[in-house]
């Protein structure tokens, strides 16, 4: 038994995991942990809570790779059918276990209830079979050889899993040579995903280590760094590939790790002692839910408004009546106006100003569904810098709406750190007057 553990599979069970009525936190969880011993988890799978399902999923799986962790399926009911399906994978019979009986008698005694029937099953376990103790429920865990693989079950609830799986599979784990595999999160935003990878070019090649894996979320791009090999080597690894890619991207990338562009912009906000405020059309309060959901953003974020009807323009923060009746609400002027008003009337450093067309219906031919005007404008020492933006965004309403509140977010993100970066994604450029 010398193979390593290089490919692992999760095996989820249970119709409410199918049905998509419980999150599957598990096999993230196991993913992850996995991860960092060098074990790369190659595949999620989820299965109803169907003897003959669950036996075909764990044959296979243990036919494809040399780990199989599955979870859920060994309670007291009769639709727990995980250690029934354990041991037709293997052709075997189950056996009630004495020790894993004791132990069950013995916790149940302790919270002053008796022994069932019902309890009684969770003790059987197939002929080669080892029981794994569960110092937390009634339900021992299973660890068997299907074939060429070591497949372990344990119990669904992760108060329960998680503490076996420390005390049973890890002690089990046989590491790769090639060591643990360490990730860095870098969140890029301005760039879609694959004018992303043009610019990375060989970076991403998948035979390089580390590799660098593209993910994206709406406006975020969310890029992996993965290296594999012993533990020492993975920080110098990790920083210079990180190097190599804030040199093709540079202030496009906004964090590292999980830090949402809210929190980064608000960081820098912060640092330099000054505020924001928003006016939002379209977005419909967006922008400050965004902000407001960062512990601590009252320290930059003063509020806004939301003046979603033309008279609210005017009222709330002074947009000229006969500037919307000249070029409509959704318009470069207009949406000057919006930022500028919004930064006198909140007494900011900086407001965000967002109008458009989020459809599905009110586009037209010269602003189609999708058409949005930003504007940041910000006060210096001289006077009041506006800039507004054209963009022209993809996708449903949800999309062009949550879209609009992260670009207006980034192009004050990009003025607070004296860049300029033009066009940002799904900007649209008019061509110079002739």
């Amino acid at each position: 038994m010398t193979d390593a553990h290089e490919r692992a599979a999760v095996l989820a069970i249970g119709d409410e995991i199918v049905l998509g009525q419980k999150t599957n936190t598990n096999s993230v969880w196991l993913a992850e942990r996995l991860a960092s011993f060098g074990v790369m988890t190659v595949e999620h799978v989820s299965v109803e809570d169907d003897l003959e399902r669950i036996r075909d999923a764990i044959a296979r799986l243990a036919r494809e790779n040399v780990l199989v962790i599955c979870t859920g399926g060994l309670g007291p009911t009769a639709d727990d059918l995980a250690r029934d399906a354990l041991a037709a994978a293997l052709g075997e019979p189950l056996l009630e276990d004495e020790a894993a009986l004791a132990d069950i008698r013995a916790l149940l005694a302790a919270r002053g209830r008796e022994l069932t029937p019902a309890h009684r099953v969770q003790a059987r376990r197939p002929a080669s079979a080892r029981t794994l103790p569960n110092a937390a429920g009634t339900a021992p865990g299973l660890h068997a050889r299907v074939g060429g693989a070591d497949v372990f079950c344990l119990p669904g609830p992760p108060a329960e899993m998680k503490p076996m799986f420390a005390a049973h599979v890890l002690p089990a784990l046989r590491t790769p040579r090639g060591g643990a595999i360490s990730t860095r999160l870098l969140q890029v935003c301005g760039l879609v995903e694959s004018d992303t990878a043009q610019r990375l070019g060989g970076i991403l090649d998948r035979s390089r280590n580390p590799t660098v894996g593209i993910t994206v979320s709406r406006t975020i791009v969310t890029l992996r760094i993965r290296h594999r090999g012993p533990r020492e080597d993975a920080p110098r690894a990790l920083d210079d590939a990180e190097r190599a890619i804030r040199e093709r991207l540079g202030p496009l990338v906004f964090a590292v790790g999980e830090s949402s562009l809210a929190g980064a912009t608000l960081d820098l906000l912060l640092s330099r002692r000054q505020t924001v405020v928003a006016v939002e059309s379209c977005t419909g309060g967006m922008i400050g839910a965004m902000f407001s959901d960062v512990p601590g953003s009252s320290g930059a974020f003063l509020g806004g408004w939301v003046t979603y009807s033309n008279a609210m323009k005017s009222r709330e923060v002074a947009v000229p009546e006969d500037l919307i009746e000249r070029h409509g609400a959704v318009s470069e002027p207009v949406a000057r106006a919006m930022a500028e008003g919004g930064l006198i009337a909140g007494d900011a450093d900086h407001a965000l100003a967002v109008t458009g067309v989020a459809g599905p219906t009110g586009g037209s031919d010269a602003k189609p569904v999708g058409t949005v005007f930003i504007a940041r404008s910000s006060r210096t020492d001289a006077a009041v810098e506006t800039e507004v933006r054209r963009f022209q965004f993809p996708g449903s309403r949800d999309d062009v709406r949550e879209r609009s509140a992260v670009t207006a977010m980034n192009m004050l993100r990009l003025r607070l750190l004296g860049v300029g970066v033009s066009p940002l994604a799904w900007q649209k450029i008019e061509p110079p007057a002739l």
